[in-house]
């Protein structure tokens, strides 16, 4: 009598594992999110006991901690800089980069840039699973890229890439995608949960034995989470995403995780005929403000990553035909602008309770960082009051409950960087005034609201 094969259940959401199904997952409280899958040795204990040979020894040596050395590990560029700098500077060997994005957000064009150049110098390995080669030969073709050293191959089988990888030994390798691959002995679709999770964790320990680079591509969902178990994101070391802007034509790449660098790097690019070119200077393309100035309309300079970027806050506030006034915000936190409306209410002496209010952050960029919020209470006055704020005129600042102005980080390097940009005069926190003078600029250090508003 065949002996019955052992079956688990899990999350498609986290990756959380149980032995019967569950309609609401205890991890994440998702419901109807548990998948039935086969349970197989042979992939868990292949991957766990890979030893590629000829390459860095086992992994199971014991070493003290303070034999271990902690010199920077040594990095090599990409060719484009806004990658690099959204890697934190450049590709680290052994690590694996996870970069996601809707389809036709140019993740194939940026990695064929880059293989492309890398391969000038060593040895690199581009695997495509859903193009052809003729694809991605009249790809590059057409972006007029180097073609002569880089190695293609057309492989699904992640066993198959693994062999050719160690014949071969490239620096770098690219997967595209990872949703199209699949591990013998995976008793699954090419897609599917376990064929996702068994072949990034194969992967990435090869990657990791033999110093080699890893560039995985990954699919997004319509919500623009990664597709796939949560456990591809904690396999990984960088996870990029590359998304659209209200324009089409430019493109942010953005780093949410990053063991070698700095979590919430940005990175701009522009998609032409010629394929993805960095954008040197991100913020001249979000002040592209109209030459008439309009009440609710101010410059606010934020911090991504390791860097300023100036970007246009609008807003627009209406009396209300509704018993319950909208607050509908696009790029900011809904329930961050409810709360500022409270405090300018009760420390500002304005009210909007039967207004509504309608705030917007120009260029399809996402404010995460507090320091939107007295620029933007300031738009929504200027909106209400029906007042111009002049156009060189900028502001940043964290509002507290009580309407006090919180400083924020980087201060005064988002105060020379509005100068830089031509901005004469500055409402900032008084803590972030700097001491001496600003060359051009008049900066005005507030401590509560009621210093901001008679200010502005």
């Amino acid at each position: 009598m065949a002996k019955k094969a052992k079956t688990a259940f899990v999350c498609t959401e986290c990756g959380s594992e149980s032995s019967k199904w569950q309609g609401q997952c205890p991890d994440c409280k998702a419901w109807n999110t548990f998948t039935e899958i086969k349970l197989g040795a042979s992939p868990a204990s292949r991957a766990a006991s890979a030893n590629f040979s000829g390459f860095a020894g086992s992994r199971t040596d014991i070493t003290l901690l303070q034999d271990v050395d902690v010199s920077e590990a040594p990095r090599f560029s990409s060719g484009i800089s806004e990658l690099d700098r959204v890697l934190g500077g450049g590709f680290v060997p052994g690590s694996a980069v996870l970069i996601g994005g809707h389809p036709g957000a140019g993740k194939s064009t940026i990695l064929l840039q880059t293989l492309c150049h890398i391969a000038q110098n060593q040895p690199a390995l581009y695997v495509s699973g859903e193009e052809s080669l003729q694809q991605i030969a009249a790809r590059a073709e057409r972006l007029d890229l180097p073609k002569h050293q880089l190695k293609m191959l057309a492989e699904t089988s992640v066993d198959q890439i693994v062999e050719v990888a160690k014949q071969e030994k490239p620096s770098i390798i690219v997967i595209d995608s990872i949703q199209v691959m699949f591990l013998e002995g995976v008793d699954s679709a090419p897609g599917g949960i376990s064929q996702v999770r068994e072949s990034a964790s194969f992967l990435t320990r090869f990657a990791k034995q033999t110093n080699t680079v890893l560039l995985i591509v990954g699919h997004v969902t319509k919500d623009n989470s990664l597709a796939g178990p949560m456990t591809l994101s904690h396999i990984i070391d960088t996870q990029l995403m590359l998304s659209n802007t209200d324009d089409s034509r430019f493109r942010i790449l953005r780093a949410t995780k990053n063991r070698f660098g700095q979590v919430n790097e940005l990175g701009i690019f522009a998609m032409t005929e010629k394929g993805m070119r960095e954008i040197k200077n991100p913020s001249a393309i979000f002040l592209s403000r109209s030459e008439q100035p309009a009440p609710g309309s101010i410059i606010n300079v934020l911090w991504e990553g390791t860097r300023p970027l100036l970007v246009e806050i609008q807003a627009l506030v209406v009396d209300s035909q509704l018993g319950n006034p909208r607050r509908v915000t696009v790029g900011l936190d809904q329930n961050r602008i409810a709360m500022l409306l409270a405090v300018l209410t009760r420390h500002g002496g304005i009210f909007t309770s039967d207004q509504d209010v309608f705030v917007n952050v120009v260029g399809g960029v996402r404010v995460t960082e507090t320091s939107a919020d007295l620029a933007s209470i300031l738009a929504m006055v200027s909106s209400l009051k029906d007042q111009i704020i002049p156009h060189n005129v900028v502001a940043f600042g964290e509002v507290g409950l009580s309407g006090e102005i919180r400083p924020v980080s980087s201060g005064q390097e988002r105060i020379y960087e509005a100068a830089k940009h031509g901005f004469k005069k500055a409402i900032v926190p008084a803590a972030n005034a700097p001491k001496g003078a600003v060359a051009d600029m008049q900066v005005i250090g507030v401590k509560t609201l009621a210093e901001a508003l008679d200010a502005l």
